[in-house]
């Protein structure tokens, strides 16, 4: 992909994964702010989470969306409850180590090496 803005820094990693941990609205909250902390990136508000009721969509769809903002950007974080399955983007104007936010994910969401996939873009 072209950098269409080499002058202004971004830094982008997609993390996805099949989780074998609990999950409600507190423990992606929880990630969201560890993961941020453990990253050294300020928040400058509380995670919004959504879980949409039933009905309002496809049942294999039903989880949670979620984002939190940083001073630098915003992490989001999408899951799949029936599958087990979470997509998570973390998007930062600030340099993040990319296989600490990667192994953290890992092992808070309680997921096998073979079960987690990653890419920078």
């Amino acid at each position: 992909m072209k950098n269409l803005a080499p002058n202004i820094l971004r830094q982008r990693l997609l993390v996805e994964g099949f989780y074998t941990t609990d999950m409600s609205k507190e423990i992606l909250e929880k990630y969201l702010l560890d993961l941020a902390k453990h990253l050294n990136l300020r928040t400058y508000g509380k995670p919004i989470i959504f879980s949409p009721t039933s009905g309002m969509g496809r049942d294999e769809n039903a989880g949670y969306d979620a984002f939190v903002p940083l001073i630098d950007s915003g992490i989001s974080a999408y899951v799949w409850s029936q599958d087990k399955f979470f997509s998570i983007v973390i998007y930062t104007c600030k340099s993040f180590d990319e296989q600490a936010a990667i192994e953290f994910t890992r092992e808070y969401f309680i997921v096998s090496a073979e079960k987690i996939v990653s890419t920078s873009f």
